[in-house]
């Protein structure tokens, strides 16, 4: 039974990624749905919503600034899609080989591989990205006692365990980079790959652990990458336009918050008064969010949260100038190589319909955590950079049609060993002092696309049934 109320609420949503977009939209539909006397404001320090999602439409081809695609293993964006009234502008990815480069060759690898499936002895046995020694180490998995620690590990640790050095260097770490540009020897294999982690626990050896719980490769449950037909702002762009008009401050920078003798939160601005409101939704970065609570010493005990600096690099040809790996739908980068970039997509392999007939768009990674001095450099120097890197592994000679240099400084958040530990100290001091606060995004419980949906979703949900203590559906 929900409890008679007098007068309106209101809930702050700082943050306009994302998450905090997810958020605001559910808050405003199950207001609408319930009749529930709620207003949400939702504020953003930039002029812009979206945060690193940011699609360049431009000449008949499609860029990506940001991310370009999305593994949807629980249906969270198509959920959301489908609430905006958009599914059916959702496409899948087409096939295509997989590389890792080693030395100065590209390397295919099993694409069950990509979405973690179980090894395939024979496609394993053949591969050249690995020696006989190694082949023979990586066995070893099917022989090893799990670890007898049960407490959290890096990623680099775990799977040089199980499966030895070159296994590593060759593929795991490459893999990682080219997606989260993080540092395997710091990152989390219980908040990265809590599923690894379980495995050995339970099965002791990863591969027959990935066999038994059938959790290995199955294309009817991992049907692909996904995105949308006109890029991955059409989802920003819907999400805007279906939130109540006034209901979006941008240009505004949250300073700091205040508990008021009434119960309710006083947020302070940059630019404008003041804003008193019920309950807050922060999905800022966990580091600024950090400084937003300086004044009560909140928070001053926990370590500041890593983030990796990089720049994607969009590239476009005629077909005819790319020599080497026409099958190839993109490729990854070991630090056995003498690459300086992480990754390579062929966006007009991987999609239909994001570039013209005839041209090759290329999409490339540069800088990762330890490398971020590259990031720093010009655009000019950048690009030459890469071309240098690319007439290397697939051959290209002739200046691009156009180059797209797109730097993100401090902004992939990398959970090290210990985030798990540091995310419940988190939330404890915060129920403490700020029960009326909720944090979500991608500093605590996932950094991908469809992690930050479901967590807005969720947050969504909570705050209003224990605000009116009810249950939604």
């Amino acid at each position: 039974m929900m409890r008679v109320t007098l007068g309106r609420r209101k809930v702050a949503v700082i943050g306009g990624g994302i998450t905090g977009l997810t958020a605001a939209f559910y808050l405003q539909r199950c207001a609408q749905q319930n009749n529930l006397p709620v207003d949400v404001v939702l504020i953003e320090s930039s002029l812009r919503l979206g945060g690193k999602i940011q699609t360049l439409r431009k000449d008949g081809f499609i860029i990506e600034r940001g991310p370009e695609s999305f593994l949807d293993y629980m249906n969270s964006v198509r959920g959301l899609a489908k609430d905006l009234g958009i599914e059916n502008e959702m496409v899948s990815n087409n096939d295509g080989q997989t590389y890792v480069a080693v030395g100065s060759q590209l390397y295919p690898i099993p694409s069950n591989l990509m979405f973690g499936g179980a090894l395939e002895v024979s496609s394993f046995i053949t591969s050249g990205l690995f020696s006989l020694s190694g082949k023979v180490r990586a066995a070893g998995d099917l022989l090893l006692p799990k670890t007898r620690e049960e407490e959290d590990e890096p990623i680099g640790d775990f799977f040089r365990r199980r499966f030895g050095r070159e296994v590593v260097e060759n593929l795991v770490e490459p893999l990682l980079a080219g997606t989260f540009a993080g540092d395997i020897d710091h990152l989390s294999i219980q908040s990265m790959f809590p599923q690894f982690y379980q495995l050995e626990k339970q099965y002791r050896s990863l591969i027959l652990g990935l066999k038994k719980s059938g959790l290995s490769y199955n294309k009817d449950y991992i049907e692909s990458y996904q995105t949308f037909k006109n890029g991955l702002e059409t989802l920003i762009e819907s999400l805007e336009c279906q939130l109540l008009p006034n209901s979006v401050l941008k240009g505004v920078k949250v300073e700091s918050i205040d508990k008021l003798s009434d119960g309710s939160i006083q947020i302070y601005f940059n630019n404008i008064a003041p804003l008193k409101c019920d309950a807050v939704v922060m999905t800022t970065p966990f580091n600024a969010t950090k400084g937003i609570f300086n004044s009560y010493g909140l928070l001053e005990e926990v370590p500041d949260m890593n983030y990796a600096t990089i720049a994607t690099v969009t590239l476009a040809f005629k077909q005819e100038e790319i020599k080497k790996h026409k099958d190839a739908m993109n490729f990854f980068v070991s630090r056995n190589s003498d690459l300086a970039i992480t990754t390579c997509t062929w966006c007009n392999h991987k999609w239909n319909d994001v570039a013209p007939d005839g041209y090759d768009m290329l999409r490339v990674y540069i800088g990762r955590v330890g490398d971020e001095t590259i990031v720093e450099l010009s655009d000019s120097d950048i690009e030459k950079t890469v071309l240098q890197d690319l007439k290397k592994a697939i051959g290209i000679s002739e200046p691009p049609l156009f180059t797209v240099v797109t730097r993100w400084k401090q902004s992939m958040p990398q959970y090290t060993v210990g985030h798990e530990k540091r995310k419940e100290e988190i939330r404890q001091q915060l129920e403490t002092e700020f029960p009326k606060v909720k944090l979500v995004g991608s500093s605590y419980e996932g950094i991908s696309i469809p992690s930050c949906v479901a967590q807005g979703k969720k947050v969504a949900f909570e705050l209003l049934e224990e605000m009116f203590e009810m249950q939604l559906t």
